[in-house]
């Protein structure tokens, strides 16, 4: 099986101009079947553009997009579910009717649609809402609905724009958790733009951040979070704080916490990201009595802020 087979999504070079504005400047970015990707980046840094092309609305002026292995065609929109960050339902129509119709525009016959969406309906637990106005729900309902249109025909490739936008905290974890699902059941492979770096460290596999149209970071989630650990780890221990820093070199310790009463000392160090920690971990024992040692955890939000800083120093 090659590479290309292997990715739901390929961007090659595309490019993108609106004007005199250069909305994407030859972004490449490879989405592997099964996985949820996130699409990363400040507001106007060219994700919209890069959805929108995906979903068919719009074409690149240079460069290539392949769906699962073959250039992006107008078929391919039906293995496509999109929720927009710009959410609409027509007030007027009555939640079920609305519904279903969507699920027609997406090819689904009648009998099928009223099924999958009776399920989805009572999975959710909008079930009591199939006959009343759009107009009487509220925002984190409206939501739910559109989530359940927007996968409703079984796509192979879902775009999710700020899916947890309007939803408490009972309701996000629910949708995350049928994010998951999705892809875990039913291998479908997920692409995810949010401003949410929480949503971003508990749902994605790998992640791209774009910025002024132009990518700066991808990969998976696992190695971009260890390289901006950059060797860090949190080490805690009992003993003379003035010998242990002498033996270490004043420059390793990044951030100290001290209990002067017993003598506890709390630690962000900077070891050498090639040294292994069992060696250092080895070491330390023989100059203090450790207490705890492990790896700085690194959330995406950091990893996030470091690399947009970066491109804008």
């Amino acid at each position: 099986m090659t590479t290309q087979q292997l990715l739901a999504l390929s961007l090659r070079e595309v490019r993108k101009q609106y004007g005199d504005h250069v909305a994407l400047n030859g972004v490449s970015v490879d989405v592997p079947v099964g996985s949820i990707f996130g699409l990363l980046g400040p507001n106007g840094a060219g994700k919209t553009t890069l959805i929108r092309m995906v979903a068919g609305i719009t074409a690149p002026d240079t460069g290539e997009v392949s769906f699962f292995g073959s250039p992006l065609k107008q078929s391919d929109i039906h293995n496509i579910g999109y929720l927009p960050e710009e959410r609409g339902l027509y007030k007027n129509m009555r939640v079920g009717e609305q519904a279903l119709y969507f699920a027609r525009l997406r090819g689904m016959g009648k009998s099928e649609a009223e099924y999958e969406l009776k399920n989805w309906f009572e999975r959710l637990e909008v079930d009591g809402w199939w006959n009343k106005e759009v107009a009487d729900l509220s925002k984190g309902m409206a939501q739910k609905i559109q989530f359940i249109v927007s996968i409703l025909h079984k796509p192979k490739f879902l775009i999710l724009d700020e899916p947890l936008s309007g939803f408490d905290p009972i309701n996000a974890q629910r949708i995350k958790s049928e994010i998951k699902r999705l892809r875990d059941e039913n291998g479908t492979t997920v692409l995810l733009s949010t401003h949410d770096m929480s949503s971003v460290d508990e749902l994605c596999d790998h992640v791209a951040l774009v910025n002024h149209g132009s990518k700066i970071l991808e990969g998976r989630v696992d190695v971009l979070r260890e390289n901006a650990r950059a060797g860090r780890i949190d080490f805690k221990f009992r003993g003379n704080l003035i010998a242990f820093t002498a033996a270490l070199g004043a420059s390793a310790i990044l951030h100290s916490v001290s209990s002067t009463s017993d003598h506890v000392h709390d630690m962000v160090l900077g070891i050498p990201p090639q040294t292994p920690i069992e060696k250092f971990l080895k070491w330390a024992t023989q100059e203090v009595d450790v207490l705890s040692c492990s790896p700085k955890i690194v959330s995406m939000d950091e990893v996030f802020l470091r690399a947009v800083k970066k491109t804008e120093s």
